[in-house]
C-alpha cells in the first residue's frame, strides 16, 4: 500500500478512536433539578465509531508492510 494512503488511515484511525471515547464519555442530555441530577446517554454510536478507527489502524499496520 502507498505510504501516503496508510499514512491517512493511521491518522483518521486515531482521530476515530479519540472522538468515539469522547463521545462515549461526554454525556448527552443532562437535567438538574435542585439536588437531583440526571444524565443520559446513547453509546451506540461510540462503539461504531471506536470500531471503524481500531479497524482503520490496523488496515494501516497491516497494509504497510509488502508480502
Amino acid at each position: 500500500m502507498n505510504k501516503t494512503v496508510t499514512t491517512i488511515l493511521m491518522v483518521a484511525g486515531i482521530a476515530l478512536l479519540i472522538y468515539g471515547i469522547y463521545t462515549m464519555v461526554a454525556p448527552e442530555a443532562s437535567i438538574s433539578v435542585g439536588p437531583l441530577n440526571v444524565e443520559a446517554q446513547d453509546n451506540t454510536n461510540a462503539y461504531i465509531t471506536i470500531g471503524l478507527g481500531i479497524a482503520a489502524l490496523v488496515a494501516s499496520f497491516l497494509g504497510g508492510k509488502k508480502a
